[in-house]
């Protein structure tokens, strides 16, 4: 498990103070689906991520699932609400086995008359509302086909690690619609995927298609004009 020296916000504390956070801190550990609390729920502890790894997401009135993003250790949660004294803005939940600190926020305003360590504060929630501007330009901007390319760009790794449905739940599509668009990309020569393994074809496709928010007619249009004609090989 990450040790908490490790984390930026704590390693701007002295010494003395990472002495006395060790003993105020209560460790939970959880297994994969569990909750760690709920869009509403209000808590006097500051939820800092050990091991694992998480999602944020809100609920729907029909009941669908929004995800708000992943984090994995070592990271904090929700610091916002913590200092604000708010309601959680959205559930938390384990996509894996983890570990999180809970640390009262009592104890936590003792730190801040450190200059290092409120910057360091302040740096993790700038970083969560970089987060959200990008979320809001993805919900309200990004086309479905522009998602997944976008992902395909950036964290190409994911493709390798997740399934379809967890992929297609983190850009908050259905798994139809994921389907889909892969076997769209595939037959344009895009992509391929191979025993979960993803390989970009045409890096170039990907991009113009999160710049344009949308796909060309054909990108490979010879394969395109067989598929109209039904010729086959």
């Amino acid at each position: 498990m990450i040790k908490l020296e490790e984390i930026p916000i704590f390693s701007a504390l002295e010494d003395k103070y990472l002495k006395e956070l060790k003993n105020e801190i209560y460790v939970k550990h959880y297994s994969k689906e569990s909750i760690v609390f709920y869009e509403g729920d209000q808590s006097d502890y500051l939820h800092i991520l050990m091991e694992g790894s998480v999602k944020l997401y809100k609920t729907s009135p029909k009941g669908t699932q929004i995800q708000i993003n992943r984090f994995s250790a070592p990271t904090l949660i929700a610091e916002f609400a913590c200092f604000e004294r708010e309601i959680f803005p959205a559930t938390c939940e384990f996509v894996t086995d983890g570990t999180i600190c809970l640390l009262h926020f009592d104890k936590l305003y003792d730190y801040l008359s450190q200059p290092a360590f409120s910057l360091e504060l302040i740096k993790s929630l700038t970083s969560k509302v970089l987060l959200l501007s990008s979320l809001v330009h993805k919900e309200t901007i990004l086309s479905s086909e522009a998602k997944i390319a976008d992902l395909m760009i950036k964290k190409r790794s994911i493709f390798n690690r997740l399934k379809n449905n967890e992929i297609a739940s983190m850009l908050n599509i259905t798994p139809e619609t994921f389907s889909r668009i892969l076997t769209k990309f595939k037959k344009e020569g895009i992509i391929n995927i191979e025993k979960h393994q993803l390989e970009i074809l045409n890096e170039e496709a990907l991009y113009h298609i999160v710049e344009t928010n949308t796909m060309k007619e054909c990108t490979n249009c010879i394969a395109h004009f067989k598929e109209q004609i039904g010729y086959k090989e």
